[in-house]
């Protein structure tokens, strides 16, 4: 069996925006570290996603220090804090998920609202307001931010390779929103994986990812079209779902790198402590 390495790396400070790309990174409980901990939503406290608002594919970010930078497109830029202090007492949701959050501000409440062309705030979530995982599929009470149910999401690449063969037009890693890609195992070899370590950290398996129409956002331009969905829908369909990649939670935390090995079974959930 060929080497299995981690060959891609992202973070995505705010829900819906665009992702950065990492040499390293710090994998916690709650995902990677500054992964999901901010969710644009509308004045009812409803998550905004890429599903109904398509342009939000052009929200870049970027971290500096403390800081995180929003760009959107055609307005300029916007810093605020990583970490914004205040009370925890924005009621949220995300899906059926009821929690708490940090209303950010006015501020970026305006820009984003400008850029969206509908009222928008924007919200940060606490470590300690975090969500619980779905108990259908973990036992030991994990933990998520605003990621739509699972901390951390597993791509491969030659399941991308193989999926792209089938299209006229290929298209990116980027429509699938992963945290981590890996390189080197046949495509859709990810479906009977149960474990792997990358680094000091076990990750487990949970679930498969159900895909919906964000990925038809082509993520450098915010224009949407039918494929890779329908194209996928073709032959990675059961039960009305659409399924591309793993949701995973973690066990352990420390930096992992691109370029890592991948151990496949390094423990299995059951046994973990």
């Amino acid at each position: 069996m060929s080497t299995i390495t981690l060959s891609g790396l992202f973070v995505y400070p705010v829900k819906g925006a665009r992702g950065i790309a990492l040499d390293r990174a710090r994998a916690q409980s709650l995902g990677i570290e500054h992964d999901r901990r901010f969710m644009i939503v509308d004045p009812d406290g409803e998550f905004l996603t890429q599903r109904e608002l398509p342009q939000m594919a052009l929200i870049e970010t970027a971290i500096e220090g403390d800081t995180l930078v929003l760009h959107a497109k055609d307005h300029g830029s916007l810093r605020l804090p990583l970490r914004p202090e205040g009370p925890t007492d924005r009621r949220v949701r995300v899906w059926s998920d009821k929690c708490r959050a940090v209303f950010v501000g006015d501020e970026v409440a305006a820009y984003l609202s400008d850029y969206l062309g509908r009222r928008a705030e924007l919200v940060y979530m606490p470590e300690d307001a975090a969500r619980r995982v779905d108990g259908r599929y973990v036992s030991r009470k994990e933990r998520v931010a605003f990621a739509d149910g699972f901390p951390y999401l597993l791509a491969s690449e030659g399941s991308l390779a193989d999926l792209n063969a089938r299209l006229r037009d290929a298209v990116p890693m980027d429509r699938f929103r992963p945290n981590l890609v890996v390189r080197g195992a046949p495509p859709w070899a990810e479906d009977a994986w149960t474990s792997l370590s990358i680094g000091s950290v076990v990750f487990h398996l949970r679930k498969p990812c159900s895909r919906c129409n964000v990925i038809t956002v082509d993520q450098a331009t915010g224009v949407r079209g039918k494929d890779p969905l329908a194209t996928l829908a073709t032959f990675r369909a059961r039960a009305n779902r659409v399924y591309f990649g793993w949701n995973m939670v973690a066990e352990g935390e420390g930096e992992i790198r691109v370029g890592d090995a991948v151990t496949l079974g390094a423990r299995s959930y059951d046994e973990a402590g």
